[in-house]
């Protein structure tokens, strides 16, 4: 057994002493054997776990939730402490000095009296720490491990900001008719669908963008919609002593309709 002081209330210190007993010498045979790579899913899962306690406005998940994401930054900075790389104390001077360096109008003589020159200003500062001359650059530098819709949206905003863009959401809706013709081109041909499916999708994310709705949001809230309507579908065929997928398609269609038509009027 390790040498541990428990305690009623622990603290960020405690946190990162019971991860250092964790990797160390007698400490968890799991936790000792990771790296960056291997619990790189762990940081993902835990970051849209808090999303999802935000989501449904559950304090008390979402607090545990900020507890297992701050474990995961945790062990990524043990792992790197052990090898002689950065600690936790350098997560935390980096983060603080950014923080500083992009609020001049709260730590320095900028001025940014709205939440849309707070922005303005957040990205210019960004910009020329990252070297960013160029538009392309900026663009190039939305991670790809982002959920595609929300890099789109990003990379379509950075393009808006340089003068790239429609005037309103008439735009991006007439050229998601022309975008779906083209699709619809390329599955008669038997060729580039991948490629045009792609352009109607990004195409979405703009409208999405002009009418100002998060096209992750957007998406979730029909795959909410759809378990829903499923769940009712279900429902509807046992009352009728029917199993759904044995039903024929006319009639499941029926059933689809009956649970849209009730979710409208609840």
């Amino acid at each position: 057994m390790v040498n541990f002081q428990y305690k009623e209330k622990y603290g960020i210190e405690d946190f990162r002493a019971i991860m250092e007993l964790l990797r160390g010498e007698g400490g968890c045979p799991w936790d000792r054997v990771q790296t960056h790579e291997s619990i790189r899913r762990n940081m993902l899962e835990e970051a849209y776990e808090a999303v999802a306690a935000i989501n449904h406005a559950d304090m008390d998940n979402l607090r545990e939730e900020l507890g297992d994401l701050q474990m995961q930054i945790l062990f990524h900075a043990r792992m790197e402490e052990e090898i002689g790389g950065f600690d936790f104390d350098d997560v935390c001077d980096e983060a603080c000095k950014k923080l500083i360096r992009r609020h001049p109008h709260v730590f320095g003589t900028a001025e940014a009296g709205t939440p849309d020159e707070v922005l303005a200003t957040w990205d210019a500062v960004k910009r020329e720490e990252k070297q960013q001359k160029t538009t392309a650059g900026a663009m190039a530098s939305v991670a790809d491990a982002l959920p595609a819709l929300w890099r789109a949206e990003k990379i379509q905003s950075k393009a808006g900001k340089a003068g790239f863009d429609w005037d309103d959401w008439r735009g991006p809706r007439e050229k998601l008719s022309e975008e779906i013709a083209e699709l619809d081109e390329a599955i008669a041909a038997g060729e580039n669908i991948e490629a045009e499916l792609g352009d109607v999708l990004a195409t979405v994310v703009n409208l999405a963008r002009h009418l100002k709705i998060d096209p992750e949001k957007a998406l979730g809230g029909a795959c909410d919609r759809f378990i829903a309507r499923y769940t009712r579908m279900e429902e509807l065929a046992a009352v009728g002593g029917n199993s759904l997928e044995a039903m024929e398609p006319e009639a499941r269609e029926a059933l689809w309709e009956q649970a849209k038509a009730e979710e409208r009027d609840s």
